[in-house]
């Protein structure tokens, strides 16, 4: 029997309003003791967001960028390096048994909350089960998987599945695996105010919630020698001109930027550390059984769609150099990813309009697709190739607030949406699951089902290498989507200060930023 998965808490949102910022956008002074003139390794860590978190509480914290502010706060079970492996963190072993329907995490000792008090499994076990069981943005991520935790002793966690999950390590890096001081969690002030175990606690004199948020290092951490910064302050900054300016004058030594932005910045002393590969625009050709548009339900009109597109002029179009072309929707650092798959589609309009006439449909067709901020500087082009093989595209209006709800309301059969470039489980259960925004008319197959089940039986995260490639193949063979790019992001940084990721892990981390002489 096929088992039943359901999404982790996307990062795509956060992703499509962070790149349509970038492409849609072409002063502030300050006094901060790293300004790019400094020689010396900074001990401050500057850096924006474009959107303040909307709480810190543990149901309802965010994926996107406030993951710099409560990453700091909480610690996590697990972590994810910036070269994209799971490590130990709160949680300093775990072991899955033979079936892989129990997992036993084992705690680190001497681990304290910021008040004082002990972390221990009680800990672990409430806050698990308050997630999974309290309706929210985070519950979906475990709440099918994990049947029961239990802790038998102050030191260990034993978590029992209703079936083996490949992404339940990852989610236990991330918003599902932060631990929470249970006798504060409940209070209202935890949204703003929260007690966590975290290497790092808000300074509420300087800090003005909603716009800046100041932490301030605990030195008893656990972990205290992984933050080089004894203080790190994150500006809610949605001006992309802000944020250049900013950089400029010293007042961050930390943000992302436009890339016709780079030269200016570099020229002013600044580091700049492009990674090629963050996110990826996707082309989701989504009703396959031809339910409400016929021709999707063709593997040869979603082959010709794929050709229709030449994705090299559209990254020297749209990225001017950060991000690459790609026709498959895995991160280029992780172990779904084939090169070879590249190849599968070249833009060949020639080719394209002779499977849409084989398959029937020499006139071409009309769809209508929604229209969001985010997609707005794609839709011309978009447009233009699609016509190129005789489909129409009419454009309709849709707020981004109602992204979500109006994708998986399986209205449109085709859709374009940015997402973020995730580990391959968490991307694999986000692109299956059935009546969902990234799966709204339920497909399946049985052989993908096959894979996805062997995916889930391996007994560690690299196990499943094998099957997640062939899950790949899957995708791009049976054209389930027409993915045009990766997108890449561009980050700068003051003197004193350096960003390690290199793609390899697109988790949002303070983690993510080092101290350079």
């Amino acid at each position: 029997m096929p088992m039943t998965i359901r999404p982790p808490r996307p990062r795509w949102l956060f992703a499509s309003v962070t790149v349509a910022a970038l492409l849609m956008t072409a002063a502030c002074s300050g006094d901060d003791p790293d300004s790019p003139d400094s020689s010396q390794k900074a001990t401050r860590l500057s850096l924006s967001i474009q959107g303040a978190p909307a709480s810190f509480e543990p149901t309802r914290i965010d994926a996107g960028q406030s993951s710099y502010v409560w990453r700091a706060l909480y610690d996590t079970l697990l972590h994810i390096g910036n070269d994209g492996r799971l490590q130990p963190n709160a949680a300093q072993r775990y072991a899955y048994s033979a079936d892989r329907r129990t997992l036993t995490l084992t705690l680190r000792k001497g681990m304290t909350f910021s008040s004082g008090a002990p972390v221990n499994a009680a800990a672990v076990k409430a806050t698990l089960e308050r997630i999974r069981d309290t309706p929210g943005p985070n519950q979906a991520n475990i709440a099918d998987a994990v049947a029961s935790v239990d802790a038998p002793d102050d030191l260990t966690v034993v978590v029992g599945l209703k079936h083996p999950s490949g992404s339940l390590l990852w989610n236990l890096a991330g918003v599902n695996g932060v631990i929470a001081d249970p006798a504060t969690m409940a209070r209202s002030s935890t949204a703003t105010d929260p007690v966590g175990s975290g290497p790092y606690t808000l300074d509420k004199g300087a800090t003005v919630n909603g716009s800046e948020y100041t932490l301030k290092k605990r030195e008893d951490h656990w972990n205290a020698d992984a933050y080089p910064f004894g203080t790190v302050r994150v500006r809610v900054m949605g001006d992309r001109a802000a944020v250049v300016n900013a950089l400029r004058a010293g007042e961050l030594n930390a943000g992302s930027v436009d890339p016709t932005q780079v030269e200016p910045l570099k020229s002013a002393g600044l580091r700049i550390s492009p990674v090629k590969a963050f996110t990826v625009g996707n082309l989701v050709l989504a009703d396959r059984a031809g339910a409400s548009l016929e021709p999707l339900g063709d593997v040869r009109v979603r082959r010709a769609i794929n050709m229709a597109f030449d994705r090299t002029k559209l990254v020297a179009a749209f990225l001017k150099g950060v991000g690459v072309p790609s026709t498959q929707l895995f991160n280029p650092k992780g172990q779904a990813y084939d090169a070879r798959l590249d190849k599968a589609y070249p833009f060949d309009v020639a080719a394209a309009r002779k499977l849409m006439a084989e398959a029937g449909y020499a006139q071409g067709f009309s769809v209508k697709m929604p229209s969001f901020v985010t997609t707005k500087p794609f839709e011309p082009v978009i447009a233009q190739s699609l016509a190129a093989i005789g489909i129409k595209v009419t454009w309709e209006a849709v707020p981004i607030q109602r992204q979500a709800t109006t994708l998986a309301a399986a209205k449109y059969p085709m859709y374009f949406v940015i997402y973020g470039l995730d580990t391959d489980a968490v991307l694999t259960t986000l692109y299956t699951t059935p009546g969902t925004p990234t799966n709204p008319f339920k497909s399946s197959d049985p052989k993908l089902t096959e894979l996805i089940d062997e995916a889930n039986r391996a007994g560690d995260p690299a196990g499943a290498g094998a099957a997640y490639k062939e899950i790949n193949k899957f995708f791009v063979d049976n054209a389930w989507f027409a993915p045009l790019m990766d997108i890449g992001v561009t980050w700068v940084t003051g003197k004193g200060v350096e960003h390690l990721g290199d793609g390899s892990s697109t988790a949002i981390d303070i983690r993510n930023f080092g101290t350079a002489g």
